[in-house]
């Protein structure tokens, strides 16, 4: 747990087309190590999938930019690499869990055919037994029988195809898996299911996790570390007792977050939901990227560029901190 294993630095990525630049992202910084499950949190259009994106180099050909900033694998700069590389290290030693299931396979193509697709392209000295044998103990590890090998995508239910695009994802035992809100339009017994098995995987692999998703309480049962992500930017990052210990500083917008969470234990008439909506990305305010909706909001936030404290393994950008932490710079 102490190797890192991917690290992000200060990274700016833009969609640029004729009629306008969205700025996507906006100097992010994080790290993740062996075995390590860290979870990014933030609303739709924080920038989420585009970090997950940027790390598998899948941006969009024409209009994905990466302005700056640098995506090291075990110190080798992915930004640099040539795209015969980039095509050995996706599945390989980095596989993504996309969002959508019923979308992520092809219909017209058995499951197993899609699983042993992905094996054949990684081990090409293994021969055709050999791979069939190998789609068969996948899909057991993800507990699927063997003989629905021979079946297609509509065979199955959300679920199970979830698991299939696990399956896939895993076939190559990768370093790294990216799962982008891998348990969206599951209902909460097979989201249980979904989550125990990635974390089933994890131990056995020691495979690090990257979840994105917008669902603390997922966060709270599955993860070791997590980044709040806000218009672009990192906003607070830490261990889960960090983000999660409410007698700690936070920044404005993740006691928002929490304060919109219904609880069992403390009753209330209406929840505190974070007023106002996202800055548009073509268009963000200047300074510190909250301001508009905090309800701390003063004169120094509007303008220029805001400081990152840290305190240990916590990081918080934000004024509020000032003189509570150890201004660790921009």
């Amino acid at each position: 747990m102490n190797e890192k294993l991917l690290e992000i630095k200060d990274l700016h990525i833009q969609y640029v087309t004729d009629e306008e630049v969205v700025y996507a992202l906006n100097g992010i910084n994080f790290s993740i190590r062996r075995g390590e499950a860290m979870a990014l949190v933030g609303e739709t259009g924080a920038g989420k999938t585009t970090t997950a994106m940027s790390i598998l180099r899948l941006l969009p050909k024409y209009t994905g930019k990466v302005k700056q900033g640098e995506i090291l694998l075990e110190g080798t700069d992915l930004l640099k690499a040539t795209d015969k590389e980039m095509q050995d290290i996706r599945g390989r030693r980095i596989s993504m869990i996309f969002q959508d299931p019923m979308t992520s396979l092809n219909p017209v193509i058995p499951i197993g055919k899609q699983i042993g697709e992905v094996i054949a392209l990684h081990h090409k000295k293994m021969g055709k037994a050999e791979v069939e044998n190998k789609v068969e103990e996948i899909l057991n590890l993800v507990g699927i029988p063997a003989h629905r090998k021979v079946e297609y995508p509509h065979q199955f239910s959300g679920g199970m195809k979830q698991r299939v695009i696990i399956a896939i994802a895993i076939a190559c035992n990768p370093e790294l898996l990216i799962a982008d809100e891998p348990t969206t339009a599951l209902d909460v017994t097979i989201q249980a299911q979904v989550l125990k098995m990635i974390n089933n995987l994890r131990k056995e692999f020691n495979t690090a996790v990257l979840l994105i998703t917008h669902d603390l309480g997922i966060v709270a049962n599955f993860c070791d570390s997590v980044a709040i992500m806000y218009a672009g930017e990192i906003i607070e990052q830490g261990t889960l007792e960090d983000i999660f210990d409410h007698s700690r500083g936070h920044h404005p917008y993740t006691v928002g977050l929490f304060g919109s969470i219904p609880s069992i234990s403390d009753h209330k008439d209406r929840l505190s939901p974070i007023p106002g909506l996202m800055p548009d990305p073509t268009d963000l305010p200047k300074g510190c990227k909250f301001h508009t909706r905090c309800p701390h909001c003063m004169e120094k936030c509007k303008e220029g560029e805001v400081p990152t404290f840290v305190q240990g393994t916590h990081q918080i950008k934000c004024h509020l901190m000032q003189g509570q932490a150890t201004d660790g710079g921009v």
